[in-house]
């Protein structure tokens, strides 16, 4: 296996920081070509002098004389804009782009990576809910292939390789359930950020961990799957898993079931996007069985967590509707992190949000923009944000 050459687009989030564990394990393996960051440029300036990538990049423009100052003895460009950042994604020497932005962010950069032709590390699920299809006519066009991170699609991803697509019943996509798995919606009416933030088995942002507990990660992982594997949104099933071991299933037509197995740990699908098709030796904590004797399963409650069921709407709509759900989504989001609004609130806007915006059935790039930006604006409208 030669040494390749990753940029990591988001190195300072959990994802981003992973990555960089996982490549400090291999270091005959892969090589830190380029790091970029939004704005924890005390974290990117340690990364930057411990692994000396070519470039860096901070998106936040007023800590470029930080960063500037501080890698100033040391042979790295250094960079800062949303632009610069773009592209990184582009740059001809990198062999792979581990898209860890969080949000709508990370479209551009992906769509750069794409359009360049490179190997997607793919951990930004924004990217495939708000332009699913325009990305994947871009990755066709450009050869680009685009391998998942998130720990759910790369165990499909993994019961896929070698089977033919056509056999393929359903895919099913499992859920830890969040921390309020078990709350009444009586008590979910008081819940604050503060308890949201508690994830019971993963370590995330703060914005992914309250998209787990609203529940809405997982509708985002359903419409990801969509675009990823080729499939109608009635072929795509959720499962509450609590335990987290089984991180996905694949359910063929003869009725057999593949699923993907490990203790919830995200450097494993990381290391094997990372090389793929090659498995790599790892010290991560390895399954014992008799550690984890019972795995159960429940089924996903759409009443409690309305914004699973209003993103399996968004997907039968398709169009630029996960668009509309993914901006909406975002700035609620933030509301609630802020103690602006509540965490029930946070699905009745989305809901209101959606019935106000204008549906386009098949959107351009710049329809996909304008939409993010009229969202946001009537999202913000509606939160008082």
């Amino acid at each position: 296996m030669q040494t390749k050459k990753i940029a990591i687009l988001g190195s300072t989030g959990s994802i981003g920081t992973q990555t960089l564990q996982v490549i400090n394990q291999h270091p005959d393996n892969f090589e830190v070509y380029a790091l970029a960051a939004g704005n924890n440029v005390d974290l990117l300036i340690q990364q930057a002098k411990q692994f000396q990538p070519e470039m860096v990049a901070i998106e936040n423009e007023t800590l470029y004389p930080k960063l500037k100052e501080a890698l100033a003895d040391l042979p790295i460009k250094v960079f800062a804009g949303a632009d610069s950042i773009a592209q990184l994604a582009e740059l001809t020497p990198v062999d792979t782009v581990v898209t860890a932005m969080v949000g709508y962010a990370g479209l551009l950069p992906t769509i750069k990576a794409i359009e360049a032709g490179k190997r997607i590390a793919l951990a930004n699920k924004e990217t495939l809910v708000v332009a699913g299809e325009l990305i994947l006519k871009l990755a066709t066009e450009n050869r680009a292939e685009i391998i998942p991170v998130d720990s759910e699609h790369s165990a499909i991803f993994q019961c896929l390789t070698g089977e033919n697509p056509e056999s393929v019943s359903k895919i099913i996509l499992t859920a830890s359930g969040g921390p309020f798995r078990q709350k009444t919606i009586e008590q979910l009416q008081s819940v604050k950020a503060a308890d949201a933030l508690q994830h019971p088995t993963w370590k995330m942002g703060a914005k992914v961990t309250i998209d787990s507990a609203s529940l809405m990660n997982k509708g985002f992982e359903m419409i990801e799957a969509k675009w990823l594997f080729g499939l109608k949104a009635e072929q795509i099933a959720v499962v509450v898993h609590p335990q987290s071991i089984i991180h996905s299933m694949v359910e063929f037509v003869d009725g057999s079931i593949k699923a993907q197995l490990g203790v919830p740990d995200m450097k494993l699908p990381i290391q094997y996007a990372l090389s793929f098709p090659q498995r790599l030796d790892s010290n991560f904590e390895k399954l014992d069985f008799f550690q984890h004797p019972n795995l159960t399963f429940e089924k996903a409650d759409t009443k409690r967590f309305p914004n699973l069921a209003l993103a399996q709407y968004a997907m039968q709509c398709g169009g630029n509707s996960p668009c509309i759900l993914n901006a909406a989504n975002e700035v609620v989001v933030d509301a609630f992190l802020h103690d602006k609004i509540a965490f029930l609130q946070m699905s009745h806007i989305i809901e209101q949000v959606i019935e106000k915006m204008d549906f386009i059935a098949k959107p351009s790039y710049n329809d996909y923009v304008e939409t993010d930006r009229k969202t946001r604006l009537i999202t913000k409208t509606i939160t008082n944000y």
